[in-house]
């Protein structure tokens, strides 16, 4: 059984920086990606950053130049910088982790919100 555990993120003056970290254990084969998704109240969910096993990552438009995802120290972990934070990030971020099958996991989100 594979489990993601979260950490990071909460309240936040707008402008400001959160990080949100993602550490996957259990039984897994080769990882694919993992990343972090988002869901806004009434809205869908999209994915924000991810990273792949091939060092290669990708972000939403929205989040260009102020997020960075990277691999953490530890194995299957991964970190997400947020930086000049805006309204519209407030959201529950979910992490997720991609393995061959392809079978992905998610973590249970974590809430982050700008405030003002």
């Amino acid at each position: 059984q594979v489990q993601i555990v979260q950490s990071g993120g909460g309240l936040v003056q707008y402008g400001g920086s959160l990080r949100l970290s993602c550490a996957a254990s259990g039984t897994i084969s080769v990882v694919q990606s993992m990343g972090w998704y988002r869901q806004a109240p009434g809205k869908q969910r999209e994915l924000v950053a991810e990273f792949t096993y091939t060092g290669a990552t990708r972000y939403a438009d929205s989040v260009k130049g102020r997020f960075t995802i990277s691999a953490g120290v530890a194995k299957n972990t991964v970190d997400l910088q947020m930086n000049s934070l805006k309204f519209d990030d407030t959201a529950v971020y979910f992490c997720f982790l991609i393995e061959t099958g392809p079978t992905t996991y998610w973590g249970r989100g974590t809430q982050v919100t700008v405030s003002s």
